[in-house]
Order: structure tokens, then sequence, then C-alpha cells
């Protein structure tokens, strides 16, 4: 993995580099909406600027047997390095604002017509400051990340828990097809596909394993915010992406009172 460095400006055009300075010096950019603004505010943070980080890359190949289901641990490497290629940079443009972390991080995957085999991955958010200066980056030290909304974050820190980083994990699986007689004597009945739910079963805790690997290093309390996709990228129908992909936490160690859910009646919603 990109060793971490939070002066770095490598790869930053100079127009980026020139966009960094002019937030330093007080204008912000955000992709909050207005009500997710309002709440990251009242939660006592203020966001310094939108951070982006990119990395184009080429993607290896790797083949299996048509009726073996196996992973493709060249692809899962490839899929996981490029993300945090692109997340370590957005990470390091947050930490030339000065930020605490980055809020509503979003992971896009580009695809291009320059080549089947590649890819643009882009890691994007809002970098955000405590107004108070207390406290709230990673264990590590390192701005936090959280894929949470702004709603979704105030209401994070009301239960007294914070954001310490998001966490991931990648599986690229190869899903082995029938054999033929398999098959015919399959046709027309109700009847489980035990190479297929084996497949897929254990490609989904592979990611699902790796994520919470990846909280522990963090020494995160819990995982919340979690998805899970499935994807092929291209690659053919029987060569998937497992992604897991959520935002560690731990505790602020303050004692929080939750208030009670309070019922809502929406006016806009014509079965009310």
């Amino acid at each position: 993995m990109t060793d971490y460095n939070p002066q770095s400006l490598e790869g930053i055009p100079e127009s980026g580099v020139e966009r960094l300075e002019q937030n330093r010096q007080g204008l912000y950019t955000s992709d909050l909406s207005v009500n997710e603004f309002l709440l990251v505010t009242e939660a006592g943070f203020d966001p310094v600027g939108l951070v982006v980080g990119s990395s184009i890359f080429h993607i290896g190949i790797q083949v299996a047997g048509p009726t073996q289901s196996r992973e493709l641990d060249t692809l899962s490497q490839a899929m996981y390095s490029a993300r945090h290629l692109a997340m370590t940079r957005m990470e390091e443009e947050a930490d030339q604002l000065g930020a605490d972390g980055i809020v509503g991080v979003r992971l896009d995957i580009g695809r291009y017509e320059w080549g089947p085999s590649m890819a643009e991955f882009i890691a994007i958010g809002t970098a955000v400051k405590h107004r108070g200066g207390e406290l709230h980056r990673a264990p590590n030290g390192r701005p936090f990340q959280s894929d949470l909304s702004g709603q979704e974050f105030w209401t994070l820190l009301r239960t007294g828990h914070r954001p310490a980083g998001m966490v991931m994990g990648s599986c690229v699986f190869h899903v082995g097809r029938r054999g033929p007689l398999r098959t015919i004597s399959q046709t027309g009945r109700n009847v489980e596909l035990p190479n297929y739910t084996q497949a897929l079963y254990q490609a989904r805790e592979l990611a699902m394993q790796r994520m919470q690997t990846e909280a522990q290093e963090l020494g995160a309390a819990g995982i919340v915010g979690v998805s899970l996709s499935e994807r092929s990228h291209g690659w053919g129908s029987h060569v998937i992406e497992f992604f897991a992909l959520g935002t560690a936490i731990v505790s602020t160690g303050e004692e929080k009172k939750i208030e009670p859910p309070v019922a809502v009646l929406d006016l806009n919603d014509p079965r009310s």
C-alpha cells in the first residue's frame, strides 16, 4: 500500500494546488446538501473544502478453469489497491487543509474508451474541521473518513460515538459453471445449485472478513452503514467483485442520552 504523507502534493495538478490554497484562505467548497450542511455545522464542524483522490489503474488478467470456483487474487488486489490509492490522496488533500476528517465520502469507478482493462477510481468527500478544536481524528492520527451522510454523522455523534475511518474489503471471484451432465439432470427441476451457492457465499464472507480486519486494525468498536455490492466490471457473467464498505466507529467516552424516537406523519404522503 502507498505510504501516507500528509505533506504530499504528488499527482495534484497546478490548478488543484491553487484550489487548495483558496480553501486555506477561507473559501470552502462542499458537496453537502443544504440539510447536511446545517446538521454538520450544528454538530460543531465547519466545511473546509471538497477533497478528491483519483487513480487510473490497469487491471491485470487472471483466468480460472470454466468449472472452477475460486478467488482471483490478482484482480482482488488490483481493485483494493486502486481504491486505496484514491482514498489516500483524498485524505492527503484533507490534511493539507488541516481537516479533522471527511464526511459524505463516495467511491466511484469510471471506465473510458482507452481499454476494457483500465478504470479510474475516484474518491470524493467534504473535509471538515471541529470548530472548538477538539480532537476528532482517527486513532492513527490521520483525518477520519466516513461515507455517512451529514444527517447520519450528526446522529452518530449524539450517540457518543465518532467515525474512525472507512473500512473496506474486496473479493473478485470466479463462479464455476455447471458441467453439461449436471445441467441436463437439473433441467426443469426445483433444486438448489450448491456450487453457485457456495461460491457466492464464500466470496461475500471473504469481503466482509477483510472489512472487519481493517476495523480491528483501527481499534474500532464497530462498523455502521455497511453496504455489500456485487459487480462484474465487464469481466463476464461468471467473474464478480464482492465489495464491502462501511464506517468504523469508536466511542467518544461521553455518556449520551438518546432521545426516544418520535412518530412523524408525512403530509406529502398520499397514503396519509
